[in-house]
Order: structure tokens, then C-alpha cells, then sequence
């Protein structure tokens, strides 16, 4: 346990039995009255924004998370199988973890997870991956005048928007994040 004064923002707290991460933490000395603490705090499993007040000496209990790599290997149901890269122990992380990103996590690929107390918390796929072209309509000639765009078949069958020149067979990067097309790989 801990004081309230020794929170800092990115601290991961159990906080009315949920976990939550501090976004924002101010302190506040009042004309009349004691100094309290106002934090910003964002639920990490419902993503729920919380303000709460607490007194200089609340007690408050900051969570040892352990962020580590592992490597996605397969999906089992409601999960993906993941390795540990240092102890090769697999894990099941729940899908709903990875959030949309989930739809771009290829076998074999590198990815975050947060544990605290052997239970996952959080997972993020990496910002950008690359991915093969497998299909998309050929260029109409005249219709790259602008920075028009067609619509294309990456790997995983995931249809995304990509510049006229880009061919079947192209290699492009991939937002994760956002789904977007960032550049064609040589």
C-alpha cells in the first residue's frame, strides 16, 4: 500500500476492485480545508474514464505489472496462444484484449502483453505490419491524376484502401491502430 502522494501518472492502481491506469494526477491546497489529490484514472478493461478525490494520506494500492514480448503462435476459440519469448511458456489472452489490431496479428509476430499477478491485462499488437497484396482491381489509366485510391485484399483477407500504383503481390505497411495503408514496401 501506499500514499496518494506517491502516485505518478502511468501507475496502474486497484481502484474500487478495478484496475485503472493514472492519466492524470494533481494536487490541490484549498483556502480552507486540507490538500487533497484530484485523479484522472482510465479503467483498463472497460476504458471508462474516472475522476476521484483522494486525501494526502488515503492509502491506495499500486499494482507490479510485468510488460514483456511474446510471440503470437495460433488462435484457440475466444484466445490467442501466445509464447514467451525468454521462458517459452505459453499463455491464452483473451481476443478482446488486442482490440481491432487483432485482425492484423499474423502467426509467428512479436507482441506486448501485461501481466500482473499471471493474469493478462493488457496486449497491443505492433504499430505497423507488413502484408502481401493478394488482390486488387488494376489501375484504370487516367485515374491517377490525384491521389486517388482502390480498394485492395491484404493478407488475412482484410480489405483496406491503397494508392493506385499498388499492385497485386505488393508488399505495403499497415497501420495496425487505425487500419490505414502507409507505404509500399520495396
Amino acid at each position: 500500500m501506499a500514499k496518494a502522494s506517491e502516485i505518478k501518472t502511468g501507475n496502474i492502481l486497484r481502484y474500487n476492485g478495478d484496475l485503472v491506469v493514472v492519466e492524470e494526477i494533481t494536487h490541490r491546497t484549498p483556502g480552507k480545508g486540507g490538500a487533497f489529490y484530484i485523479g484522472k484514472f482510465r479503467n483498463i478493461k472497460s476504458s471508462k474514464t474516472v475522476e476521484a478525490r483522494l486525501g494526502t494520506d488515503e492509502q491506495v494500492e499500486i499494482c507490479r505489472v510485468e510488460t514483456n514480448d511474446y510471440q503470437y503462435l495460433y488462435e484457440d476459440g475466444d484466445y490467442y496462444v501466445v509464447m514467451d519469448n525468454n521462458s517459452f511458456e505459453q499463455h491464452n489472452i483473451p481476443k478482446t484484449l488486442f482490440g481491432d489490431a487483432a485482425r492484423f496479428l499474423v502467426e509467428g509476430m512479436n507482441v506486448i502483453i501485461s501481466m500482473e499477478s499471471e493474469e493478462p491485462i493488457m496486449a497491443q499488437a505492433p504499430s505497423f505490419v507488413e502484408l502481401e497484396v493478394i488482390y486488387s482491381e488494376p489501375a484504370v489509366k487516367g485515374d491517377t491524376s490525384t491521389n486517388a485510391l482502390k480498394s485492395a485484399t491484404v493478407g488475412n483477407n482484410i480489405e483496406i484502401k491503397v494508392p493506385m500504383f499498388v499492385n497485386q503481390g505488393d508488399k505495403v505497411k499497415v497501420d495496425t491502430r487505425s487500419g490505414t495503408y502507409v507505404e509500399r514496401v520495396k
